[in-house]
């Protein structure tokens, strides 16, 4: 449909985008004679009618969001089967057009837009109504350096995604949103929190600092719940040196995957950005032997989980005390030859059960979280781990029973 009206008030006029779920059409609104965007829904979301009430409900609720930096929704309705939401049109670009014509932005704006982003986003919150697809594409940046004048940044498509994430579309198998701006918590499939849509801004806001590359990559969801799971990702000064320590220092707080470490609201990470612009430290003391580690097909991206490698923050080291007089110990009890055979092989046995429980748990843990969140089996994510452990107990048993 390239042009028409809809609803006997809404002409359409030139297409502004497309996705999956829906065409946006920029449109006039001849009652009250003012340029608005349309969307209409794709027909296999028009045809399902428990999508259509969900959307609905959500429409009405996002159309009391008022707030400078989120895109209104003035309307809703049918017309021959289609449905649409009509919303203000915002004369401007979208983050992802952003990104893919001007590469890495600068400290301050970046900085700018992640602020604006959270006010909007903290409002929302505040009012009960989580994003759940914070993305480049769903951020509309007026102005600024890339545009001239003051920048205006507004979040659009809020609702949609909860509307299509309860329905039969999504129980087939579909994910909401894409993959990369998932929290880990939503990759196990728990329930969206404030906590989700500050790690998914982080992920834009990592992006706009590196001109596009992501903290996590993978091929398929599995690999990227993995990667999520077993390592941090590199500085964003790690590819772009103009990045600020403490500023790059906050991002990653905000990517943090327990959400328990992140920040608590969009609120909390718009100060996080402001005091990391500023230089404050803005960091938290690592878990114990949690350093980033790299490799991503012979690119450098995240590192590996180092157990051995120093963390962040340090205890300060107990006082020191003067040895005193050893008292005498006393001589070993040798043990009969026949009994200290029988213990060595017990502790062996003992030893051989122990890892055998460790590398199954391992190997479930991983399989069945991973088949929880994506439908996707990982055993040939976990297969290579598995086999390994299984050889050395192999190995073990060889040296133990020569």
């Amino acid at each position: 449909m390239a042009s028409g009206v809809l609803s006997g008030r809404y002409e359409l006029g030139d297409r502004l985008g497309s996705g999956g779920m829906s065409i946006v059409y920029r449109a006039t609104d001849r009652t009250l004679e003012r340029t608005v965007a349309v969307k209409v829904l794709a027909e296999h979301l028009s045809d399902d009618e428990r999508f259509v009430a969900r959307f609905r409900r959500e429409a009405l609720a996002v159309a009391k969001l008022i707030r400078p930096n989120i895109v209104q929704v003035y309307d809703t309705g049918i017309d021959e089967g289609r449905h649409f939401i009509v919303m203000e049109f915002v004369e401007g670009r979208s983050g992802a057009q952003i990104l893919q014509q001007q590469g890495p932005l600068d400290a301050e704006t970046t900085a700018e837009i992640g602020a604006q982003a959270c006010a909007g986003l903290d409002y929302a919150h505040q009012r009960g109504i989580i994003h759940r697809d914070v993305k480049p594409g769903n951020l509309m940046i007026v102005g600024g350096p890339a545009g001239g004048g003051e920048m205006t940044v507004k979040l659009t498509d809020f609702g949609i995604a909860r509307a299509v994430e309860q329905t039969r579309i999504t129980q087939v198998g579909s994910v909401v949103g894409t993959a990369a701006y998932l929290a880990p918590e939503q990759v196990r499939g728990e329930e969206a929190t404030p906590a989700t849509d500050v790690y998914a801004l982080g992920v834009v806001l990592y992006q706009f600092l590196t001109g596009g590359r992501l903290p996590y990559e993978g091929s398929s969801l599995t690999e990227l719940a993995v990667r999520q799971q077993n390592e941090r990702p590199l500085s964003p000064s790690t590819y772009n040196d103009g990045v600020p320590e403490m500023l790059g220092a906050a991002v990653l707080r905000a990517l943090e995957g327990d959400p328990s470490r992140r920040y608590a609201s969009a609120d909390e990470l718009a100060g996080g950005l402001r005091l990391g612009l500023q230089g404050e430290d803005v960091t938290l003391p690592l878990t114990e032997g949690a350093t980033p580690t790299r490799v991503l097909g012979g690119e450098t991206a995240t590192r590996r989980l180092d157990r051995t490698a120093a963390t962040e923050y340090r205890p300060a080291p107990s006082p020191t005390r003067r040895p005193g007089p050893r008292a005498p110990q006393p001589p070993p009890i040798a043990a009969p030859g026949k009994r200290s055979a029988f213990s060595r092989f017990a502790r062996f046995v003992l030893v051989l059960v122990a890892l055998v429980l460790i590398a199954a748990a391992v190997a479930a843990a991983v399989i069945v979280t991973t088949d929880r969140a994506t439908g996707v089996r990982a055993t040939e994510v976990a297969g290579d781990s598995v086999d390994k452990v299984v050889e050395e107990l192999k190995d073990l048993v060889r040296k133990n029973t020569e």
